[in-house]
């Protein structure tokens, strides 16, 4: 399998059960060990797909689609949420991708798509947030990112680093 196998295009709203579904099963592989049990077996794909059904007409969401049609990753990101972060004005806020899917360049074109989302909206920074114990970090410091802050948040009860990453200037990725 190839990036050519899948494509990336804006999501719509019937991409939303698909992208719970991601959402949630990725959760489950990705922080299997970093987040309690409970809390990844509490995840449901029903709550997710409420959450997507009120993001992705926000816009800044992208699918990444295989040749079936099933959606194996999406990305979300836009302006900054926390205000926290002077100099940085646009926010990578998700990129999650079937485990099976990793590793063959999805991840890098669900990046630029939000890239492109972010210089299209005038902004010329961003800023990603990733848990410290997520292996992730290292496609972000691969992809540029500088870490400028650690911050502590809790998930399920348990208390846990997350790394923030930036990007001062988002026109020459």
């Amino acid at each position: 399998m190839s990036n050519r196998d899948v494509k990336i295009r804006k999501a719509v709203l019937a991409d939303a059960k698909g992208i719970a579904r991601v959402h949630v099963d990725s959760w489950k592989t990705t922080y299997a060990n970093i987040v309690p049990d409970d809390y990844l077996q509490g995840l449901t794909y029903e709550k997710r797909e409420q959450i997507w059904i009120k993001n992705i007409p926000l816009g800044g969401v992208y699918a990444a689609e295989n040749n079936e049609g099933e959606i194996v990753g999406f990305s979300s990101g836009g302006a900054e949420r926390s205000s926290k972060y002077s100099g940085f004005d646009g926010e990578l806020y998700a990129i999650y991708i079937l485990k099976e899917y990793q590793g063959h360049g999805i991840g890098k074109a669900l990046f630029k798509q939000i890239i492109d989302e972010i210089k299209g909206m005038g902004l010329r920074s961003m800023i990603v947030l990733v848990l410290k114990e997520n292996v992730s970090r290292l496609f972000y410091e691969a992809l540029g990112g500088q870490k400028i802050d650690a911050i502590e948040v809790e998930i399920g009860g348990r208390k846990l680093s997350e790394l923030v990453y930036g990007w001062e200037d988002i026109r020459t990725l």
